[in-house]
């Protein structure tokens, strides 16, 4: 006969078990062996993610053994141990050339420490951080996606009162945007628009009885960096304003705001267009910002928009998912990481993307990026300037090159450059082989090359 001492000692039991179960489906459940589908899908994106030690060596060492690797219930892969390390793609960060508070190096030494493979910097308007992201990352095996988000204003019906701020990721080879002078023309006019839009922002808080001073917002952004609204907010704090950032938002930093102002940010169609002229990948990103979604998602799709943010580090947001699902957008997510500091910022390569999703990703991507770069190539080879090769170099893996001089540019500056973009076979179809012809007879001196390695 069980007591009722017992009794209670096995309710409680039962109930710690249960929350156990609870937790541990909140987490991600049980663990289990990857499904055929979900196992190509992870040998494909290993095998890009380490096409590095591929091409450098006859024997594979590159993807780690699949039987070492199971899925929790949403399909993110998790390791059974034995040394290996998680494949970790990081698709959303900010570094001190925007708003960030980390310089590139920074940020990729920040990633590496968090087990992060591939990281995207993808900076407010600008990509002048690009370059040495791609330099540091060399030294940690990280692989750099050449990123950027576009400030842009969707307008329901070309109508001002009704205009709403979107941003939209945009996603670029190793070789960075073909044309790239196209893209860089729209991002300076969105970063001079943001100076005159902070500027006023300034103004608006000097009328509110807020004295701040132009010079320590621009001091606190930096030399060369378009201020944002966050190097506003900071200032205000650093006036005693405002108790933190948070505050400097809700009460006057906010859309449509008493301090709140527009810069000069094109219609989110015109820029999603730009992206994909300039072989990127165009992103929506966090959707859940916006106040009307649906109408926005249903026009930038229209426009080309590839994709939209569905992850967050607290998980998938299920009525995003399905909104992308219902217009056939990728699903993606990053952690939009600044380096603030504190218990409200997601940490460097803390979303969780599901195998099948990074093989959506690069399978829409990789044809992209691979016709982008083979138009960059192209285009040296009907013209071999010097203006023509940085703009190779601005992107590419140049900076191990220096020194090496001359340099027989055909074989050379393909493999090197691309071998860790595209795998052998992409770079010996026809018409990679037919620029390596076209450039085998030249021969180039990267001495007196200047890449653009900016550092904050």
């Amino acid at each position: 006969m069980v007591g009722l001492g017992d009794n209670n000692s096995s309710c409680t039991s039962n109930n710690r078990a249960k929350d156990k179960r609870k937790k541990k489906k909140k987490r991600g459940g049980t663990k289990r062996k990857m499904t055929a589908e979900q196992t190509l899908a992870f040998k494909s994106v290993t095998e890009w993610v380490y096409l590095d030690r591929q091409n450098s060596s006859s024997t594979s060492t590159a993807a780690p053994a699949l039987s070492s690797w199971v899925v929790d219930d949403f399909g993110v892969q998790k390791s059974l141990g034995m040394g290996i390390e998680k494949v970790v793609f990081e698709l959303h960060s900010h570094s001190k050339h925007s708003d960030g508070f980390l310089s590139p190096s920074k940020l990729v030494e920040r990633a590496h420490g968090n087990g992060v493979k591939v990281l995207a910097l993808t900076d407010h308007d600008t990509m002048s951080g690009i370059p040495e992201a791609m330099e540091t990352a060399r030294r940690y095996g990280i692989k750099i996606i050449p990123g950027v988000e576009i400030s842009t204003i969707f307008s329901p019906s070309r109508n001002s009162e009704m205009e709403e701020p979107v941003h939209i990721l945009a996603y670029y080879s190793s070789g960075g945007p073909r044309r790239y002078e196209e893209l860089e023309k729209l991002l300076a006019n969105i970063r001079d628009g943001r100076y005159l839009r902070a500027k006023d922002m300034v103004l608006k808080l000097n009328k509110l009885k807020l004295p701040l001073k132009w010079e320590h917002v621009t001091r606190i952004a930096g030399k060369g960096v378009a201020p944002g609204r966050l190097h506003v907010a900071r200032a205000m704090v650093e006036a005693g304003h405002v108790e933190n950032l948070k505050q400097a938002f809700s009460r006057y930093l906010y859309d449509g705001g008493p301090a709140y102002s527009t810069g000069s940010e094109p219609l989110a169609e015109d820029a999603i267009q730009i992206i994909c002229e300039t072989g990127g990948l165009a992103v929506l990103a966090h959707p859940w910002a916006l106040k009307n979604p649906i109408p926005i998602i249903e026009r930038l799709k229209d426009a080309g928009l590839h994709g939209m943010e569905v992850y967050r580090s607290d998980g998938r947001l299920a009525a995003y998912s399905d909104l992308a699902d219902s217009y056939d957008l990728l699903k993606l997510g990053g952690s939009d990481y600044h380096g603030r500091g504190g218990h409200g910022e997601s940490e460097l390569g803390s979303v969780n993307l599901p195998v099948l999703v990074l093989h959506d990703f690069l399978k829409v991507a990789r044809p992209i990026w691979c016709s982008a770069i083979k138009d960059i190539l192209e285009n040296y080879a009907e013209e071999p300037s010097d203006s023509n090769l940085a703009r190779i170099a601005r992107f590419g893996r140049m900076g191990s090159l220096k020194g090496s001089c001359p340099l027989s540019c055909g074989k050379d500056l393909i493999d090197h450059c691309l071998s860790s973009w595209l795998s052998t076979e992409e770079r010996q179809k026809g018409d990679f082989e037919a620029i390596r012809m076209k450039l085998s007879s030249i021969s180039i001196s990267l001495d007196g090359l200047q890449v653009p390695v900016e550092s904050k």
